[in-house]
């Protein structure tokens, strides 16, 4: 490996967050708060990286696979500490908690540690938001972008490592250009649900925020109760489950709209993925009009809301589900297992995933039967390569073991399985409230430090999708390719 290469990437993505974060500092210029100190560490964290820049500019940078999975890991820690800094500035929480909240932010888990978020400071409301934003969709592809004018080849790499499920032989033949046109797509959406908010009552800082929060499928809100703030504000609710629905679709689908192609929407992925939100949002409102006794209309609003926010990993609440029955509570598990799209902002297992292990499953014991019989999985129409479903299966099976290492830890810890479990599936689905003692009128705020730092270390695994991650275990990965 060559450590210029990693130190020239992490410094250049370095350079680019810190001049994004001027925009924290604007807000808090607007706001008339004291931005001051805020400012002097962005300096700072800019000055570090252009010097680390500026010595390895001479570099020629050519990024391999095994150093764009370095990169990759290596980068979600730098973004975590350099998100922290503000937070412990301008907020009485431990570095172990900024660093929770910062990592929380831009891996769109939405976990938080704040028991007050309304008192914080303007900037620092907008500061969380902007995390999550840049999160979404992959700092990695903001940084393709600009990459790919340094070392076309490289960025590829980069991307390969960073991309979740995003299939690269559907892409345009430059990199860069999908990645730019990728972020089109992601701010058109940002601003026409931006826009929407205001128009439905919400303030233009209230509408911006919870916009970025929206759109990357986070879940951080500028208010304490979440979405339930604004819960007698249908169009606001509806608004929002919609958007949260559009975040979790592959985005390369969304593409091709704007290019007037519709084939994207009618994938099969697409398909299970709306008719399982449909399902579970039925099936959530007929228990929810039996337990409250709301109406059908009040019901159906909140019902599809919860699903669309936990199936699409936002973690938004209107009102606080975990209250409610065990059945009810069943399903919106079930809407927590799914995930979004591959290619989108959700987070998750991913619905793709769901259909081709259930598919194996089912050609397997058709394979039973009949075992001289040729029986392949179709997705689309397309046969699906055996790597493909033994990525499929290795994937499901190192995320099932990361959820298990955390749900025993959680539990060894003295707290109750219900907290644990979804605890668990929470944080590395990057989902952001589970259940009981984390459910969505709760936080994260009552774990210890230690904790809150391996709990980081979970979103970062979620959010890589395991394998970067886990391969860094794997001695021939210190060893020669």
């Amino acid at each position: 490996m060559d450590y210029k290469n990693i130190f020239k990437v992490l410094s250049l993505i370095g350079i680019t967050v810190s001049l994004i974060f001027l925009l924290d500092i604007a807000v808090g210029f607007v706001y008339h708060e004291d931005f001051k100190l805020f400012l002097l560490y962005d300096a700072l964290f800019f000055a570090v990286n252009l010097v680390i820049w500026l010595f390895l500019k001479n570099h020629e940078l050519n990024l391999k696979i095994k150093d764009s999975i370095l990169v990759v890991n290596l980068l979600w820690i730098l973004l975590g500490v350099a998100g922290a800094f503000p937070l412990v500035l301008y907020s009485d929480i431990s570095g172990a908690s900024a660093f929770f909240e910062a990592v929380s932010g831009f891996t769109t888990t939405g976990a938080t540690v704040y028991t007050d978020i309304e008192s914080l400071p303007h900037m620092i409301l907008f500061h969380r938001s902007l995390m999550h934003w840049l999160g979404g969709l992959g700092v990695i592809v903001l940084g393709v972008g600009l990459l790919s004018m340094i070392n076309p080849t490289g960025s590829l790499s980069l991307f390969k490592a960073e991309s979740t499920g995003i299939q690269l032989e559907k892409l345009t033949p430059k990199i860069k250009d999908t990645a730019l046109s990728l972020w089109l797509v992601y701010l058109v959406l940002t601003v026409v649900d931006m826009i929407l908010l205001k128009f439905f009552g919400m303030s233009w800082f209230d509408a911006i925020n919870h916009a970025f929060s929206t759109i990357s499928t986070g879940g951080f809100s500028t208010k304490n109760n979440s979405m339930g703030y604004f819960g007698n504000q249908d169009g606001i609710i509806w608004t929002t489950t919609i958007f949260m629905m559009l975040a979790g679709i592959n985005f390369l689908a969304h593409l091709k709209f704007y290019h007037k192609d519709f084939s994207g929407y009618k994938s099969e992925e697409v398909r299970w993925y709306l008719l399982i939100f449909l399902a579970l949002s039925l099936a959530l409102t007929l228990i929810h009009m039996d337990i409250s006794g709301d109406s059908f209309y009040d019901a159906i609003k909140h019902s599809s809301f919860t699903i669309a926010s936990v199936m699409t990993t936002t973690g938004f609440a209107t009102i606080d589900y975990g209250s409610w029955s065990h059945l009810a509570i069943a399903i919106i598990f079930v809407g927590l297992l799914m995930g979004g799209n591959a290619g989108s902002t959700a987070g998750g297992i991913k619905i793709i995933r769901h259909v081709i292990i259930f598919k194996t499953l089912i050609s397997e014991l058709k394979r039973i039967l009949h075992p001289n019989t040729i029986i392949s999985v179709f997705i689309d129409g397309v046969k699906q390569k055996e790597r493909i479903l033994s990525s499929t299966f290795g994937f499901f099976t190192l995320f099932m073991i990361t959820v298990a290492i955390v749900t025993i830890y959680i539990y060894a810890r003295g707290y109750d399985a219900m907290s644990a479990i979804s605890g668990a599936f929470a944080l590395v689905g990057n989902v952001g409230p589970g259940f009981s003692l984390v459910g969505p009128s709760d936080n994260f705020s009552f774990f210890s430090d230690f904790d809150k730092l391996f709990f980081s270390f979970a979103m970062i695994v979620g959010r890589l999708e395991c394998y970067t991650v886990f391969v860094l275990l794997s001695s021939s990965f210190w060893r020669k390719f």
